[in-house]
């Protein structure tokens, strides 16, 4: 099996043990949409098509009451995934396919030397760059995806201490916006996520976010991160976007969003909104 099918398949499973909700009746005009939540709008940046067309995401964002950012894979093609962007007539096409489209326009970049694959001004073209660290380098300085069966985390407490330092590595190594899928863990230690993601590894992130200028993802999929992490970010004055990582029909719940929002009393300013053009991470950023 391809590990791209494994990533999908690890996304379902998770979905499905959240719980699929039915999708809600037509019940948002133009007027309400996107609808807010404590004057917070509710927007997914973390929207991947995976054979849906535009015209019917924009029918469930519609449905939904909930503005989207669709984001597609870029970087190397070693990445591997079904459809990856990997040079500016690649990116520079996407573009212009979602061009005039009610949907903000943003990738997933992959690993840490995606930048290399494309110009600045080709990517001051999107709205937004989101990226994860789920991807990290392995023994042999490899790729290594950990949603992969073969992944071996090892001793625990040894690989969360690295695996935060390459959360602050691939912060400081492209011009991101948003840092997704934050706090996720492979399937052998996910269990001890309360007791891995102590405060002190937590605020490393914090800080190379703060630093970098770099939103933190509040993942509606892995319902991550959790409250009390979120709560440091929070004191922090870290920016916020909301992502729902969920392929198909159920794209765009952002129920657990929606919770957090509520519980962090989040408003319109703890929230991160696509930089106008010239203000953009590819137009400050010095590497």
């Amino acid at each position: 099996m391809r590990v791209f099918q494994s990533r999908r398949g690890f996304c379902r499973t998770a979905l499905a043990t959240a719980g699929a909700m039915v999708l809600p009746a037509d019940l948002f005009g133009a007027e309400d949409w996107p609808r807010q939540v404590n004057g917070v709008s509710l927007i997914d940046y973390h929207v991947h098509r995976d054979g849906t067309t535009v015209e019917k995401l924009l029918e469930i964002s519609q449905q939904r009451g909930v503005k989207f950012g669709i984001v597609e894979h870029a970087g190397k093609r070693e990445n591997d995934y079904p459809v990856i962007l990997a040079n500016d007539e690649e990116l520079t096409a996407y573009v212009a396919g979602l061009a005039g489209k009610p949907v903000y326009k943003g990738v997933q970049a992959e690993y840490l030397d995606w930048m290399s694959c494309f110009s600045k001004k080709a990517v001051a073209a999107l709205d937004y760059v989101l990226t994860d660290a789920m991807t990290i380098r392995g023994k042999d300085g490899r790729r290594v995806k950990m949603w992969s069966p073969a992944f071996e985390v090892g001793n625990p407490q040894r690989f969360m201490d690295e695996y935060v330092e390459f959360h602050e590595e691939v912060m400081a190594a492209g011009p991101i916006d948003i840092l997704a899928n934050c706090t996720w863990l492979p399937k052998a230690i996910e269990k001890q996520y309360d007791q891995l993601w102590t405060a002190r590894r937590f605020r490393k992130i914090v800080d190379a976010a703060l630093k970098y200028g770099v939103a933190l993802e509040i993942n509606s999929l892995y319902l991550i991160p959790r409250l009390p992490l979120l709560r440091i970010a929070k004191e922090a004055g870290i920016k916020f976007s909301f992502g729902s990582n969920i392929r198909g029909p159920n794209v765009g719940q952002l129920d657990y969003c929606v919770e957090m929002i509520r519980a962090l009393g989040l408003t319109r300013n703890d929230c991160f909104m696509p930089a106008p053009a010239g203000r953009k991470p590819v137009d400050l950023r010095k590497s």
